[in-house]
């Protein structure tokens, strides 16, 4: 988590995007700090899409303020956020399937251009696997091989190689059996650890609670309340759909009353 008077990596405020007449985000407020893992939540059409394209320069905020490392910025493109620090491991992970892990690691950032340093590329991708305790048979193995948590490890290392000072990770425990959703969420812990804020973007509020040191809730595009990791999961589900009276909380409410009974 972040310490007493440490400064932001990311903070924004007052961000909003329109497409044309329909706004998309409204005066958004947002800080990360280094060593926390903030959880982004919210229903369908929140939003919470389009502040990740923002903060991965896929989209251009129509208004507010965007401070990177105490400085104000403007994400104009993916490889300016990249440049910057800021990486993103999208749910759709981009792996190339017929390539083994080594190549999906360095896929676009080889060490020579013109003459692959293979050797080189092994022992990091092996170094930086065993720094994450990851679970990868082989660095040889061709990702089809891969299962679902194993593939999302890949995908989380790669974004490391740039070193940046904080990971976007969207959905990343979606269709995820136990298991592996177990060894991605320990992933997220350790990356934690090494100092990078995360951003963790996941309908899975069991997820969230496991994790995330902060949680912030999206709304039809605008905040609607920040929130600790202990806080109920009828508060959560209240703050994402607006509605203080839903089927959790007349659950809550009759476990309550044969408690009392």
């Amino acid at each position: 988590m972040s310490t007493p008077g440490s400064a932001p990596i990311l903070r924004l405020n007052g961000v909003s995007k329109s497409f044309g007449a329909v706004s998309a985000l409204t005066d958004i407020a947002l800080e990360v700090y280094p060593g926390e893992v903030v959880a982004l939540v919210g229903d369908n059409g929140a939003g919470k899409s389009t502040l990740v394209k923002v903060l991965a320069g896929v989209h251009q905020p129509t208004s507010g303020i965007v401070e990177f490392m105490g400085e104000e910025v403007s994400l104009t493109s993916p490889g300016k956020a990249l440049e910057l620090g800021i990486a993103t491991v999208f749910q759709d992970l981009a792996l190339c399937e017929n390539l083994d892990v080594v190549a999906n690691l360095f896929l676009g950032q080889e060490l020579s251009p013109w003459r692959l340093d293979e050797v080189q590329m092994e022992v990091r991708a092996w170094t930086l696997l065993k720094e994450l305790a990851a679970r990868i048979p082989s660095v040889r193995e061709p990702v089809a091989s891969l299962s679902g948590g194993q593939r999302q490890t890949v995908a989380i290392a790669r974004s490391l190689l740039t070193s940046p000072k904080i990971i976007m990770l969207d959905e990343p425990t979606a269709a995820l059996g136990v298991a592996q959703t177990a060894e991605v969420l320990n992933l997220i812990e350790r990356v934690r650890q090494r100092g990078l804020g995360v951003i963790l973007i996941s309908h899975n509020m069991d997820d969230v609670r496991a994790v995330a040191d902060r949680i912030v809730v999206l709304r039809l595009g605008r905040n609607n309340g920040e929130f600790t990791a202990d806080t109920s999961h009828q508060d959560l589900v209240a703050a994402i759909t607006g509605a203080s009276e839903n089927a959790v909380s007349r659950r809550a409410a009759r476990k309550n009353e044969e408690a009392v009974q």
